[in-house]
């Protein structure tokens, strides 16, 4: 009776964890009103991130290593004839300018992100916010900038200010409207890397209530408020944790979050070349939105100027497949137009291309042309023969 017993124990056990799991998996976005191609959008990136990683580039189609535009345009696509899978813009416009120049930036990301929408690829959107109670803009400067998030937040001096730029955000939200007549959704990053001090929600200007309450606050009111239904919510720190714990420190909770991510730029070359470390992290965030039914994504990484030839397989490929990873998509940072060495992307003639062809070319990488129908929750993506992408930069 007794061994009977424990068998029946174990036995119960396997079963309420492979439920467990299996209701994990089907967990749906955080927004119960969310559009069908937002349902979609979320349901494919799950699905493909089991054998594929798409790669995007932030600012891909804006501008580039020594132009700025050029309509169909990316130094991606001039290499490889294909337009990063992910486009990476930044919504920092919408606030602390004058009213026609928030008008301006809030017309060029709605075209952005519809064009985008419209060829099938994916957008998300980054927040480098301008401090709204204090100089300073984004960053954090000692003697000029004010810790604005106890401001911002309920009950605090500048709330009503905060509600009126997340107004004008929801109202751009609802402008996305593509050729197909529905909302392009988009994955939605705010307040970014706050576990490290340089921006004046860090950890260091902020308690971890005071940021939790202002993450809760920022969904609740654009989703349940301001009916934002196309909206992805990603939660992304910095890459100073070492396990589970840390990186949960100043998670909002499971009700408010769509998807985990980790920027890390230091461990894949910047300061130290640390494939395992970096593996390691990747692997922390990736197996918490396994657990939790969530989205995962390498939300920024790079070295700036790629100096490193063969980096794209042998650093960032490598540590994206070290470990049974699912990751919804892998970003690098922008090509600045002017600098000649501030710059993450290849670009016609860099001494990167070649390694970057085989980066293209290999089957766990996703690029735009990749994609089939990705607001369509029956297809999603086929990944091209490399035959048939082999690309030059005349294209």
């Amino acid at each position: 009776m007794i061994q009977l017993g424990r068998f029946t124990l174990l036995l119960v056990s396997f079963f309420a964890f492979s439920f467990g799991a299996v209701n994990a998996q089907k967990k749906k976005p955080i927004d119960k009103d969310a559009t069908r191609e937002t349902k979609a959008l979320y349901k494919n990136l799950a699905k493909l991130s089991k054998k594929h990683t798409l790669f995007g580039h932030q600012h891909a189609t804006e501008y580039g290593h020594g132009w700025w535009g050029e309509e169909g345009r990316s130094d991606v696509k001039s290499v490889t004839g294909s337009h990063p899978a992910v486009i990476g813009v930044d919504i920092m416009g919408f606030s602390g300018r004058s009213p026609q120049e928030i008008q301006r930036a809030k017309e060029s990301l709605r075209k952005n992100v519809v064009d985008t929408y419209n060829r099938g690829g994916v957008s998300t959107i980054a927040w480098h916010f301008s401090n709204p109670v204090s100089g300073g803009g984004f960053y954090w400067k000692d003697s000029v900038s004010l810790p604005a998030v106890k401001y911002i937040i309920p009950g605090g001096e500048a709330h009503e200010q905060y509600k009126e730029i997340l107004r004008g955000m929801g109202e751009w939200a609802h402008s996305l409207k593509g050729a197909d007549g529905a909302l392009a959704p988009v994955v939605f990053r705010p307040y970014h890397e706050f576990d490290g001090g340089w921006f004046w929600w860090g950890k260091p200007h902020t308690s971890r209530e005071e940021f939790i309450s202002l993450w809760r606050f920022t969904v609740s009111y654009l989703r349940d408020s301001l009916d934002v239904h196309n909206f992805i919510y990603a939660f992304s720190p910095d890459n100073k944790f070492n396990n589970e714990q840390e990186f949960l420190e100043r998670y909002p909770g499971d009700e408010w979050v769509d998807m985990v991510g980790m920027d890390n730029y230091a461990d894949l070359g910047r300061d130290r070349y640390a494939i395992d470390t970096a593996a390691m992290k990747l692997k922390i965030v990736s197996d918490y939105a396994i657990k939790a039914g969530k989205l995962a994504a390498f939300t920024e990484t790079g070295l700036e100027s790629i100096p490193d030839t063969t980096w794209w397989t042998e650093t960032l490929l490598k540590t994206m497949k070290a470990h049974d990873m699912r990751l919804a998509y892998v970003l690098v940072w922008r090509n600045d137009v002017k600098s000649p060495t501030h710059y993450y992307a290849p670009y016609p003639g860099h001494r990167s291309v070649p390694d970057f062809l085989k980066f293209y070319n290999d089957p766990y990488t996703l690029f735009e042309r990749d994609l089939k129908n990705i607001y369509n929750k029956r297809k999603s993506a086929k990944k091209r023969p490399a035959e048939q992408k082999a690309a030059g930069s005349n294209k």
